[in-house]
């Protein structure tokens, strides 16, 4: 863009100089538009691999125990027996747990 000295009446000039100013100001503004997405993927990634890096030197390091699982309970069930009375000596039915 060749520059003119002015005298303040040619304005012609001046509207192309102006109108060259906005076009490359327009053309700057699209340009850096299309970029919107790189960046954020870009901070999408380093805030992954920041959280990786965080979490690993946070971790203590050690091994992991996990309680075992309690012993199965035992099959029990209630049976009818004949039991010796502690009173008179006779015999009685008593309904007693039993259990393998």
């Amino acid at each position: 863009m060749k520059q003119r000295p002015s005298n303040g009446t040619d304005t012609t000039t001046d509207t192309i100089d102006t109108t060259d100013t906005i076009a490359v100001v327009l053309r700057l503004r699209r340009r850096h538009r299309n970029n919107d997405g790189a960046i954020i993927a870009g901070g999408l990634a380093a805030g992954v691999i920041g959280g990786l890096i965080g979490g690993a030197l946070a971790n203590d390091g050690g091994p992991r125990y996990i309680d075992p699982p309690p012993p199965p309970r035992p099959r029990c069930w209630f049976e009818d027996r004949r039991v010796r009375n502690a009173y008179d000596g006779g015999w009685h039915m008593e309904s007693l747990r039993v259990c393998q």
